[in-house]
């Protein structure tokens, strides 16, 4: 297993949402996971006009990513989240606020950067999450 310490400076201050604003990691190897839109095996999109739904698929799809590495979201170090639309940005907190408390049970989350872009691949996405993992 990775050494994975998050860490947050008071030089930087405190995080304006859930992530921590440094990952420190030993590792031997690290996963690098292609953005993950809320598409289903088939490629079609789960939750067409419903952010909360997408977020959900995007989250199950990058857990999946995980476990055919033998890994999981203890592993993860970074995420990069490229939202849609600016107005996302509280639904996309709200999620996380409800969600990565059992996603990250430890209560520390990886650093992630937010981007707000013209479109995804396909028009329906609205959220896409690039991850790196440690393992």
């Amino acid at each position: 297993m990775p050494e994975i310490t998050f860490h947050n400076p008071e030089a930087l201050g405190k995080p304006l949402g859930q992530y921590s604003q440094i990952t420190r990691v030993k590792a031997s190897e690290f996963l690098f996971i292609a953005g993950q839109v809320a598409a289903e095996k088939s490629g079609a999109c789960v939750g067409k006009d419903d952010f909360d739904a997408q977020c959900q698929q995007v989250f199950a799809n990058i857990d999946a990513a995980l476990k055919s590495q033998g890994a999981n979201f203890a592993n993860v170090v970074e995420f990069t989240t490229y939202l849609v639309h600016s107005q996302d940005i509280a639904k996309f907190m709200a999620f996380r606020l409800r969600e990565f408390p059992r996603i990250f049970p430890a209560g520390v989350y990886p650093p992630n950067t937010l981007l707000i872009v013209d479109r995804l691949v396909q028009e329906p996405f609205l959220v896409e999450v690039h991850t790196i993992a440690a393992v």
